[in-house]
């Protein structure tokens, strides 16, 4: 025989069971059983604000920063009606999040009270699903219903209307189990390869980033594709958080929500790789379009609808970004590296054109600048094989460099560093006139790339 449960104490329960450790809250007269129920559920954190757009935003930001499902708790249909711009935001971030408004006492409604509302229809528009419990034995499926849909990509709110008749009922229930759906798909290899040669064939290619990154995990992934190609990365024009690490030298900002400025900054280059949803989302409107003529697109993200929702994309995958990009840069990366007497700048070498003002900077880099620059970031990741042929005699790249590079190959499976005696900087010109080092360089190439 089941044990006997009340209502708002089953609600309760079944808030933890799903992962929830604060129910952020308004509460009203409909939801005093809640509130009475509390002291049964000491290890749940009740937090209230003053007014339902702030319970909701807390919950929200609390979800955004934590990651996890989130609950909160209003006042009828004017609280519900307080709330929905903070709603329309959860909706828009797709924060996984169980909203609950007390309703009236089944029946009392037909009498419409006062603050007596249509509850569901009211927040139908901004949620993934919305119901009101009609059964108390229906209270565990709803509650497990919901918790499974706010956290299945893509995640977002959902609205359950609770009547006070159902709160303090009591009857022998089954609270059920809770129940996740691994959304954590990679494309096939077949795909992922065709990815992975529209990338490397791609001159210029730039990187803009949205919240799946944040959502999936996947910012030190991001970052490393970005470096791997040494491509610019840019947030979306609409971020609502941090979508790209800050550290990275590839991170060149937010590209701006106004249509030529965007296009401005995406003109130079040939390939748009869009992480998650709508690259290009504006605000106002302009006969001006966002995305330069010829740019082509390709995507990765798990929202269907946010996938070339606006433009067309080359390549489109429907998979989780983490697992995706984990899988893509190994085939990007080269399995092995011959690198002829290499140089490496500071960042601000790197941006100075050639002439007067790139020479002012290298003469002001001091040895130990080096260390730092873009060149290495790449190669403190490489796994593969890696030879370095320096010239004995090179007057033009600092010591420091050709040091940082063997230093900097820590994870590489092999470093061979080959020196030719007498040699300057041109090894081009100079190896034809040596054929036993021509030969030495030759043979220790092939034995690296095979």
């Amino acid at each position: 025989m089941k044990n006997k449960i009340t209502g708002r104490s089953a609600f309760l329960a079944l808030l933890k069971d799903e992962g929830i450790t604060h129910l952020f809250g308004n509460p009203g007269t409909t939801e005093l059983p809640i509130m009475h129920a509390l002291k049964d559920h000491p290890d749940l954190t009740y937090v209230m604000a003053m007014q339902e757009s702030l319970v909701v935003a807390i919950a929200d930001g609390y979800s955004r920063a934590s990651g996890k499902l989130v609950a909160c708790n209003v006042h009828v249909a004017p609280g519900l009606g307080n709330a929905m711009g903070s709603l329309y935001n959860a909706q828009f971030t797709g924060t996984p999040m169980i909203l609950t408004a007390g309703q009236q006492e089944q029946g009392h409604g037909l009498m419409e009270p006062v603050l007596y509302g249509p509850l569901v229809r009211m927040a139908e528009p901004l949620v993934k699903w919305a119901v009101e419990v009609t059964r108390l034995e229906d209270l565990p499926r709803i509650v497990r219903r919901a918790a499974k849909v706010a956290m299945t990509p893509p995640t977002g709110p959902v609205f359950i209307s609770l009547p006070g008749d159902i709160l303090n009922a009591e009857a022998g229930i089954d609270l059920g189990r809770s129940t996740r759906i691994d959304a954590r798909v990679k494309p096939s290899d077949e795909a992922l390869k065709a990815f992975a040669a529209r990338l490397l064939k791609a001159e210029r290619p730039v990187i803009v980033t949205m919240d799946e990154v944040v959502k999936s995990d996947a910012l030190k992934e991001a970052a490393e594709l970005a470096e791997l190609l040494g491509a610019a990365a840019y947030q979306s024009s609409t971020p609502y958080g941090s979508h790209f690490l800050s550290e990275s030298p590839s991170f060149a900002g937010t590209l701006a929500r106004v249509q030529k400025v965007a296009r401005d900054t995406l003109a130079p280059y040939d390939l748009l790789i869009a992480l998650g949803g709508d690259p290009l989302r504006m605000s106002v409107y302009s006969e001006v379009d966002a995305l330069p003529d010829g740019l082509g697109i390709v995507q990765i993200g798990l929202v269907d609808w946010e996938i070339a929702k606006n433009y067309g994309a080359e390549i489109a995958l429907k998979a989780d970004l983490k697992e995706t990009l984990r899988a893509l840069i190994p085939v990007l990366n080269p399995s092995a590296l011959v690198l002829f007497c290499p140089a490496a700048y500071v960042a601000e070498a790197e941006d100075a054109p050639f002439g007067p003002r790139f020479q002012g900077v290298l003469r002001a880099t001091r040895d130990e600048d080096y260390a730092a620059s873009p060149a290495f970031a790449a190669l403190d990741r490489f796994e593969g094989r890696l030879l370095l042929v320096l010239g004995g005699e090179d007057a033009v790249i600092p010591a420091e460099v050709l040091a940082q590079y063997a230093q900097r190959a820590r994870r590489a499976k092999s470093v061979e560093v080959l020196r030719l005696a007498g040699a300057g900087h041109k090894l081009h010109e100079w190896l034809p006139a040596h054929p036993r080092d021509h030969a030495r360089v030759l043979e220790a190439a092939l034995r690296t790339l095979a």
